[in-house]
């Protein structure tokens, strides 16, 4: 008796580009699957500054905080703190997350099982969709480019907003886990080329991405909310996976989803 004909499962969306962010609060970086191993910081009257992030022996300092973590992080140099402290006029320092010796864990109220970060906000990944960067800019008298809102994995070819409900997705055989909306401070007001603040998208995004206009019932109605955060199931990158990356154009599976944006946690 012969066999039915495997079903093949239809992708919701492609990965459509790959950032990152060397430097936090820094300008991404987009590439299109291949690790960097460093990064140049460039910023008006300013030689350029050339960090080398895969540099072994360093210096440790102390007590570095981001939000509620405390720990100890490498000191990317005399020369980047000199830069750094140069330009913005104060004393400061550059670091890189020691995850030799320290773990920051995500936030467990929303997060169960073993999920780390390291100094992002608050979890590793932050994925948006063209279609609602489309969508936002229809409202807008000037478009904006995706680099305002920073995500790490941009999607197209979903429905606008569609990753809101998105609980369990996958990616290039990994799979990744919305954890919360995304809501969103200043950051996206400012240009990310010329550093210039302005009152958009945040003002648009108050009329139609607000909790009070997506989530009725929920007590944060001021805030607004563009993306969603993911962690990943590292237990999948073993070593017969070692080799195994996502890279632009590949297909985004949904495995699982809550029915509305009012659902997904936030």
């Amino acid at each position: 008796m012969g066999g039915g004909a495997s079903t093949t499962p239809t992708p919701s969306a492609k990965v459509s580009a790959i950032f990152i962010y060397p430097i936090k609060s820094c300008r991404g970086i987009s590439v299109s699957h291949a690790p960097l191993i460093h990064t140049v910081v460039k910023a008006p009257g300013m030689q350029a500054l050339k960090v080398c992030l895969s540099k072994q022996e360093q210096e440790v300092a102390d007590a570095v905080t981001v939000w509620e973590w405390t720990g100890s992080a490498w000191d990317e140099g005399a020369e980047a703190s000199q830069w750094f402290s140069d330009y913005l006029g104060k004393s400061c320092q550059l670091v890189r997350f020691n995850s030799a010796s320290e773990v920051r864990k995500v936030d467990p109220d929303y997060v169960k099982g073993q999920h780390d970060t390291l100094f992002t906000d608050g979890y590793p990944f932050l994925l948006a969709s063209q279609e609602s960067l489309n969508a936002l800019n229809e409202h807008l008298k000037e478009p904006i480019s995706i680099n305002r809102f920073r995500p790490n994995i941009l999607v197209e070819g979903c429905e606008p907003f569609s990753e809101d409900i998105w609980t369990e997705i996958k990616i290039s055989k990994f799979s990744f886990f919305g954890v919360k909306l995304c809501y969103r401070c200043k950051v996206p007001t400012i240009n990310q080329g010329t550093g210039i603040a302005g009152p958009e998208p945040n003002e648009i995004l108050m009329k139609t991405r607000s909790g009070e206009i997506i989530r009725p019932n929920d007590k944060n109605k001021k805030r607004v909310y563009f993306g969603q955060y993911m962690t990943w199931n590292w237990t999948e990158f073993s070593a017969e996976r070692s080799g195994k990356i996502i890279e632009v154009g590949g297909p985004v599976y949904v495995l699982r989803k809550v029915s509305s944006s009012a659902e997904a946690a936030a």
